[in-house]
């Protein structure tokens, strides 16, 4: 009896530490350097500290996968997805991804309200890139601070600008329609103008922002509208290459983490969630991908402070724009963009 008594704890111990041991998560993000950052900084640390393993899918792009997510009513086969706001926004709407709350995900409440608000309530903001200016540091003296300075005749043939499919396109327009007199949604036209007059200086157009990167790279080109936290890493890689935020501001790209509604392990996927929105995840994020934070409360090196949205003032500096207006005006915008904007193009 004594022997039995014995044998049933550990049986239940050693059946417990199975379930532990066999607790998966399943992320689904972007492959290339992203991937071993994001293992490094997070990953790793949320598997020490939980006990768990998690499965890393670095497979398709934001809109991938939200199809996928949608295409599968909600059981795309992932727990956690890094996307953007805009499928953030979609995906709440279509009811496919799960609501967000301070109960479920209590570091929500440390995010700026401002900022949680443009991705709506089932996504959590992790991380923010703004549109910079890039720059080769061979070519201007002294750096350029305004986004007028694309308009500057030493770079007549030394520009290329995205294609409409690429949202820095449409984030450029609007930045261009505020400058000169305009706003983000409802009065355009002088956005349009201006990007009419601008494409008259570059050499074309390209989708890719690894494509984008190879021509500021190879010297093709001397300035472009760029994401600043893979400006960074082109500067970090020693090419002759510097980045601003310009005087009139930028607008920002907001990614966001999101739980399928029909995610198999949702629990786990909430603390994983709120494991990334921690003040020490965030700072390592920062530090890691060179990219902002919608957390005012984290501590950085004084480089990370200088360039990156780390602060209220940072934020404030910054255009929100609408996205289901967005959304809802691309089409006809892509149209306009095509009409206008490329055949003005050398």
């Amino acid at each position: 009896m004594k022997r039995l008594h014995l044998a049933l704890p550990l049986a239940v111990l050693s059946c417990a530490m199975s379930s532990a041991q066999a607790q998966q998560l399943i992320v689904n993000s972007y492959g290339g350097p992203y991937e071993q950052i994001i293992r490094d900084t997070i990953i790793t640390p949320f598997e020490e500290e939980f006990g768990v393993s998690v499965v890393y899918d670095a497979v398709g792009s934001s809109s991938q996968d939200y199809a996928k997510i949608k295409a599968t009513n909600g059981q795309p086969g992932f727990d956690v997805v890094v996307m953007t706001a805009s499928q953030s926004l979609d995906g709440c709407r279509d009811g496919l991804l799960e609501p967000l709350s301070t109960e479920t995900v209590p570091n929500l409440a440390h995010l700026n309200p401002a900022i949680s608000a443009v991705a709506g309530e089932c996504g959590a903001v992790h991380e923010l890139q703004y549109l910079s200016l890039l720059y080769r540091t061979d070519v201007f003296e002294t750096a350029p601070d305004s986004w007028m300075d694309l308009y500057d005749e030493r770079l007549d043939g030394k520009i290329i600008l995205p294609t409409f499919n690429n949202v820095m396109a449409a984030y450029l327009t609007q930045l261009m329609s505020v400058i000169h007199g305009g706003d983000l949604d409802t009065n355009i036209d002088p956005g349009f103008d201006a990007m009419t007059r601008l494409a008259g200086q570059t050499i074309g157009f390209e989708q890719s922002s690894a494509i984008l990167e190879s021509y500021i790279r190879d010297g093709r080109v001397s300035a472009m509208p760029f994401w600043d936290g893979r400006a960074q890493l082109l500067v970090d890689s020693g090419a002759p290459v510097d980045y601003v935020l310009p005087q009139e501001g930028s607008v920002p790209l907001i990614a966001t983490l999101n739980v399928p509604v029909g995610a198999q392990n949702k629990e786990l996927a909430l603390e994983f969630v709120n494991f990334f929105l921690e003040k020490t995840s965030q700072e390592r994020w920062v530090e890691g991908y060179k990219v902002g934070s919608a957390r005012t409360d984290i501590e950085v090196s004084e480089a990370a402070r200088e360039r990156k949205i780390t602060t209220q003032a940072d934020l404030e500096g910054l255009y929100l724009p609408d996205l289901s207006s967005l959304a809802a005006n691309l089409p006809e915008w892509g149209m306009r963009w095509e009409r206008e904007v490329v055949p003005a193009a050398r």
